[in-house]
């Protein structure tokens, strides 16, 4: 299975905190892919918490204009950072 990793930079507004972290994490339990998120400054193997879990996510502190980078192992990895974009980023 590939590896896909995806480098975004977060626009929406509170950043990945509460109810943007929860949508988060509740997209990535969604796929059968395994996604990781970590902050881009600490993107080390080490850095990388499960995106499936809301309170890993929090932990990062991700805000308004931090950068991200999305780690995603599947069949559909793809896809799943695509979804994961869309909330981190949205347009």
């Amino acid at each position: 299975m590939a590896t896909v990793e995806r480098r975004l930079k977060v626009t929406e507004e509170a950043g990945l905190h509460a109810r943007p972290a929860a949508a988060f994490a509740q997209a990535a339990a969604g796929v059968a892919a395994e996604v990781t998120v970590a902050r881009a400054d600490a993107a080390s193997q080490e850095a990388h918490v499960p995106a499936r879990s809301v309170l890993s996510v929090l932990t990062l502190n991700i805000r308004y204009g931090d950068e991200i980078v999305l780690r995603a192992t599947g069949d559909d990895a793809e896809s799943a950072l695509e979804a994961l974009a869309r909330i981190a980023a949205p347009a």
